[in-house]
């Protein structure tokens, strides 16, 4: 019998973008995905903000200046 034990099987993913299981190791360049293509499809759903982190949005600059005016001030920004 040549059975392998939980921690000689390679362990499978599933790609995050379209599912198909992926061995986990060096082998697969393209990991956690499938493919070149699953991988670019997925940056470029962070490019184009369709994948997002929970949470505040970030200031941008003219905010801050904006902030900073109101501190120097005194002002405290409601």
């Amino acid at each position: 019998m040549n059975e392998q034990t939980p921690s000689q099987r390679p362990f499978k993913v599933a790609c995050p973008q379209c599912g198909t299981s992926v061995t986990w190791s060096s082998d697969s360049l393209y990991r956690p995905f499938c493919s070149k293509r699953c991988k670019l499809i997925d940056l470029g759903a962070w490019a184009d903000e369709s994948h997002r982190i929970p949470g505040e949005m970030a200031m941008d600059e003219s905010d801050l200046d904006m902030l900073i005016d109101q501190l120097e001030r005194g002002q405290s920004k409601n």
